[in-house]
């Protein structure tokens, strides 16, 4: 069967080598920690050629959708974080051009020079192919609710692509009160991968709710990853206790997140977050993804050999959903 994995990470080192280390080191990039004997994942972000496909081969995916790994153009102002944009999406086409059956893309944009995004979108909508945005965490402290990323929401409406929303390193100052003090480097996992990327895309999609965003932009198609990043268990417990403060939308909070977010697997191969997923969100809003390097092609193989779907709703997990929403071609 077709199999389509939506959130799978590259890189390209030519283009993120103009982002300065002062740059990195502020936004909270460290060395990352592995197991002994264990190959850095990072290792693998840079090769969009035969280690990446043979990998995809034997674990029977078809088709990875791939969107960069920070640090990124997120990082520079001006026509640095434009120039770094630019180089990552063309990188990223010359990819695609070469596997064209094999690897989509979307595209990076430079948010800190927001007066820049909707053009970038546009031409690697247009003119790369590209199936829509990837915004990594928040920009400058600010989620995509902010008026300066107004004219790229409205661009991916107009595009009709979505954006999908990736978690990246906690803001200084929540990383302090919430992950400081921890012995090792267990405050770092509490704060990314463990808990803290979650909850924290959690709230940017909240946030682009409850400041109008979503009702402004009713077409605005996002997603997100990790099994609903933990909203699949609280939307109803939003709506309850958000009701008498929540009166200036024009949709309640769970409607408008189940109108205009879809879900990907990526990184979870359990099947209770699964089954919440479902229960909540329906099969129709869940897309299969592996998370590539961070996750590993073998884990997304024996989840879903795991999963107990009637024949036409395994082909809509695993390409079908996708393939609708981000007009892929099979």
């Amino acid at each position: 069967m077709r199999v389509v994995a939506l959130e799978e990470h590259f890189t390209i080192p030519s283009a993120v080598s103009k982002i300065s280390a002062e740059a990195k080191k502020k936004r909270g990039f460290v060395d990352r920690v592995t197991l002994p004997g264990v190959k850095s994942p990072l290792d693998f972000l840079p090769d969009l050629g035969q280690q990446r496909l043979d990998s995809m081969d034997k674990n029977g995916i078809t088709v990875q959708v791939l969107s960069v790994s920070g640090p990124g153009a997120e990082l520079m102002e001006g026509q640095v974080g434009i120039d770094v944009a630019k180089g990552v999406n063309d990188g990223l086409a010359d990819a695609m051009h070469k596997h064209p059956t094999r690897f989509a893309g979307f595209a990076h944009l430079p948010l800190a020079a927001p007066e820049a995004c909707a053009k970038e979108l546009e031409r690697c909508v247009k003119e790369l192919g590209f199936c829509g945005a990837i915004v990594n965490g928040t920009i400058d402290g600010k989620f995509l609710d902010d008026a300066r990323f107004d004219s790229v929401l409205a661009a991916a409406v107009q595009l009709d692509v979505p954006v999908y929303i990736h978690p990246h390193m906690p803001p200084p100052a929540v990383k302090e009160a919430y992950y400081s003090g921890l012995p090792g480097s267990a405050g770092i996992a509490i704060s990314t991968a463990g808990w803290g990327w979650h909850s924290e895309t959690a709230i940017h999609v909240l946030r682009m709710v409850l400041a109008g965003t979503l009702d402004k932009h009713r077409k605005l198609k996002l997603v997100i990853g990790h099994m609903g990043e933990g909203l699949p268990l609280m939307l109803a417990r939003i709506d309850d206790v958000g009701a008498p403060h929540i009166r200036h939308l024009q949709r309640p909070v769970s409607q408008q997140i189940l109108e205009q977010v879809w879900l990907t697997t990526s990184g979870i191969f359990t099947q209770p977050p699964l089954v919440a997923a479902i229960m909540t969100f329906g099969l129709d809003r869940i897309m299969f993804s592996v998370d590539y390097p961070y996750s590993h092609n073998e884990q997304g193989r024996k989840f879903l050999e795991e999963c107990s779907f009637s024949p036409a709703d395994m082909a809509k997990f695993c390409h079908g959903t996708a393939d609708s929403l981000l007009k892929l071609k099979a």
